[in-house]
């Protein structure tokens, strides 16, 4: 009897299953709200909503494009909200050609079903890559990291710590792999060093650490798929921008770092295999028992796989 309320439990409808972007939107939502109207960010309405609808815009032709069945705006609106919080450049062409990379680089470059660069992080990188080029002498963009103020940033850190929580399907474990390898090298240097207990913990009050450690490096699908491939990627990751800030004395660190090793997640998943992420809860790892689905005269054991290996044919979230 325990068995078949626990099957029943699992086959329940996609509807009645919490989506973690949902609780990701509404936290980006409410810092962006708060930082255009309290904390004056350096970006205005008008330029959010350019963002916004160019994301939601591309998305939707990228679904037609890749003749997708369903438009799914949750992710795009993710890339978007960071993008806001992340970006700054006062060329209106940049933030197009921003918008337009975040997201077609999701359906473009795919390595066994999954999109290769976390989409916020490679736009970034690529506008950083392209403004500061000795080839291009028009406007330049640029990354905000110290806008936040001690009231917004330790909001954040509460809601995002609430997330963690909340959505535990999300795959925190790099999360807390990556957040305690960074703090460990940080205070390590700083120990070594000699330095003010104070300067370490300067260092990470930083909103943008938060946007990284939360929406970006955390992002299931491009993460490896086993646990400990997610482990020694956080830790890769942890120590690029480690060395690329205290080492080559160059700004962005996580985000050089995340764009780099994102290319060794093939790799790590040829090594170390496991399950694919899939938002909807259930993926590749739970059967479903809507055997009817599946096959009219196979067992329900049977029919119950085929159901499930059905709905991973579905390529983009």
């Amino acid at each position: 009897m325990i068995e078949r309320l626990s099957q029943l439990r699992l086959a329940r409808p996609a509807f009645l299953r919490p989506d973690p972007r949902v609780y990701q939107i509404a936290v980006l939502s409410s810092l962006l709200i708060y930082g255009l109207f309290v904390l004056d960010f350096e970006i205005t309405i008008p330029r959010a909503a350019l963002i916004l609808s160019t994301v939601l815009l591309v998305q939707y032709l990228c679904t037609k494009l890749w003749k997708l069945p369903q438009f799914d705006p949750k992710s795009a609106l993710i890339s978007g909200l960071s993008l806001c919080l992340l970006l700054r450049t006062n060329s209106i062409p940049l933030v197009l050609i921003c918008c337009t990379i975040t997201i077609v680089t999701k359906f473009a470059i795919r390595w066994n079903g999954k999109h290769v660069f976390n989409p916020t992080n490679i736009g970034v990188v690529a506008m950083i890559l392209l403004t500061g080029s000795p080839f291009w002498s028009a406007e330049r963009a640029w990354v905000s990291p110290g806008q936040w103020g001690n009231v917004a940033f330790f909001a954040f850190l509460m809601m995002c710590l609430g997330g963690l929580v909340v959505n535990r399907a999300s795959r925190s474990d790099v999360t807390y792999a990556f957040i305690a390898s960074y703090l460990g090298l940080i205070f390590y240097r700083s120990y070594w060093l000699n330095e003010p207990f104070a300067i370490p913990l300067h260092r990470l009050e930083n909103g943008a650490l938060l946007l990284f450690t939360f929406f970006m490096i955390s992002d299931p699908k491009t993460t490896p798929n086993a646990r400990l491939g997610r482990i020694i990627f956080a830790f890769l990751v942890a120590y690029g921008a480690y060395y690329i800030q205290f080492k080559l004395f160059r700004t962005n660190g996580l985000l050089w770092s995340l764009a780099l090793f994102s290319m060794f997640v093939p790799i790590i998943d040829w090594i170390l295999p496991g399950p694919k992420y899939r938002w909807d809860a259930l993926g590749v790892r739970k059967p479903c028992l809507r055997y009817g689905e599946g096959s009219q005269t196979a067992a329900p054991e049977q029919a119950a796989v085929m159901y499930s290996r059905k709905r991973t044919e579905i390529p983009i979230s």
